[in-house]
């Protein structure tokens, strides 16, 4: 299976995928399939190869890198193949990724030119992708993506006979999902290589190839691929992969303070959400995010899953980065791993904020066990994007969610549409994995464990977190360890007052500076 990787550019970062082991070998995907998919399947047609696939700017971890021209483009992807020191490794493009032949100065193999030619003819280019308030572009991505794989490409209304097999459900998922992380970037890279299909046709430096068979001929005789080198920090906050025996773990990384605070999220999506946090603690720390195994951008955890397993795999990123000691900022599900990680391991932990930790009458967890978890799996016609976003949206006006009625409205509001669209895309990425961290948060014997935390702990929550409750049970726990206080505002939170935030937090960066 591919492998994601960071690579650190002047610009930003871009992921890489790699997949099999020999000889270098490059991919620039099509813009209707995942660059996983991709580096797979030239690793299975070429045996003896390593494929490093490029995700494109504008697309899943390379989103945050500029895709606004055709000779941009070239730009970033001849910086990273030298950074990776891949810059004379050949080079395969499929279908509309050869339109960067026109700029790149570097030869391009081209698999499925034809289609792309009529394409161009066509003036093919994906719908309105502009985020809207009830999801909708989502499933017209979707439909413009099957559509130009089932579809001929010069009729567009009639079913192709030939070619590759269809892209599985998942497969077209894991493409939309990623192309989805800013939908107009994607429509504007669509543009540029289009635009150097048509501009740059007879100026190409291309050669066609004839499917994967003819990918061996292309390996170069006795060449080795170099290693990805680790990821360096750019920026104000930068992203890294870290291998644990239990998966391949997302984190997202800021500051360089000698002491360290790993923070942790709610479930179920990832810790992009908690940006703000991580930036506002970074002032005092360095600060590690993972995303939890099964959530966000991290590989999919084998077995059974409670939050002592995920508190286990916390434990192991911080063995892997060489932590002997460090604070813990963890919030809702990621409180109850918090705590759990300084049950498990009290002498390498410093401080402890648990921001509104699930403590819920029996019954009541029974009830969310059995509605708000419903399975979240890729569907042909994608029909799942609206479930997705649409669960999303009612978490935030109804506790539980699934409780449509006047008298379950939660005051908090609604987000504006790009932090939804965000949200929703952290849930799509944990996909059919996506409930595992919230089914174990909702089965924690909080009020049986939380009573033997020993370390310095601040149980905090704002008055718009629907779990603020949490903060009256402190003095039933008879624990001289936890304090409790409200705080002005819950951070990551929509519709929250600058000042609030900053002010909330102040007091997270005061109690771990605090002393005793």
């Amino acid at each position: 299976m591919a492998r994601p990787h960071y690579v650190t550019l002047a610009t930003g970062q871009m992921q890489v995928w790699r997949s099999g082991q020999g000889r270098p070998l490059v991919a620039l995907p099509s813009l209707v399939a995942h660059a996983a998919d991709t580096a797979d399947a030239l690793a299975a047609h070429a045996p003896g190869c390593c494929v490093t696939a490029i995700e494109w700017p504008g697309i899943g971890g390379s989103a945050t890198l500029p895709a606004e021209t055709l000779q941009g483009l070239a730009a970033i992807v001849r910086e990273a193949l030298d950074v990776i020191g891949l810059g004379s490794a050949p080079i395969v493009a499929f279908d509309i990724a050869s339109g960067l032949g026109a700029v790149l100065d570097r030869p391009l193999h081209v698999i499925a030119g034809s289609r792309a030619d009529a394409w161009a003819s066509r003036q093919l280019c994906p719908p309105d992708l502009t985020i809207r308030d009830d999801g909708t572009h989502l499933t017209a991505l979707w439909a413009f993506m099957r559509s130009a794989a089932l579809l001929l490409p010069t009729d567009g209304r009639r079913g192709d006979c030939d070619g590759d097999p269809l892209p599985t459900s998942e497969q077209l998922d894991r493409a939309v999902v990623a192309s989805s992380v800013d939908p107009p970037a994607y429509a504007r890279l669509w543009d540029c290589l289009l635009d150097g299909m048509r501009s740059h046709a007879r100026n190409r430096d291309c050669t066609a190839l004839d499917g994967t068979e003819a990918l061996v001929s292309l390996l170069q005789p006795g060449a080795a691929t170099p290693p990805i080198l680790p990821t360096a920090p750019i920026g104000h906050l930068w992203c890294d992969y870290i291998d644990t025996p239990f998966a391949r773990v997302h984190l997202r990384r800021a500051g360089s303070a000698t002491k360290s605070v790993m923070v942790l999220q709610s479930a179920p999506g990832s810790t992009e959400p908690l940006t703000n946090v991580i930036r506002g603690l970074s002032k005092v720390r360095s600060v590690i995010a993972p995303d939890f195994p099964g959530n966000g951008d991290s590989g999919k955890p084998s077995g059974p899953v409670d939050i002592a397993r995920i508190a286990g795999m916390m434990l192991s990123i911080a063995d892997a980065l060489g932590l002997t000691e460090f604070d813990l900022w963890g919030t809702h599900t990621g409180a109850l791993v918090a705590l759990e990680m300084a049950l498990q391991r009290p002498n390498c932990i410093g401080r402890v904020i648990l921001e509104a930790p699930p403590i819920l009458p029996a019954d009541f967890s029974l009830d969310i066990l059995a509605h708000y978890l419903p399975p979240l799996r890729p569907d042909r016609w994608g029909l799942h994007l609206q479930q997705a976003w649409n669960m999303r949206r009612d978490m935030f006006l109804f506790w539980p969610w699934y409780r449509d009625q006047r008298e379950s409205i939660r005051p908090l509001g609604l987000p504006d549409k790009a932090m939804l669209h965000q949200w929703t895309i952290g849930l799509l990425k944990s996909g059919s994995t996506y409930d595992l961290s919230y089914r174990a948060a909702f089965e924690y014997p909080t009020r049986v464990r939380l009573p033997l935390i020993g370390r310095p702990t601040l149980l905090t929550a704002g008055p718009a977190d629907m779990l603020v409750e949490s903060l009256n049970r402190v003095s039933e726990l008879n624990n001289p360890h936890i304090s409790a206080r409200s705080t002005p505002a819950t951070v990551w939170y929509p519709n929250q007052a600058t000042d609030r935030c900053e002010a909330t937090l102040e007091i997270y960066r005061a109690f771990l500076d605090a002393s005793g």
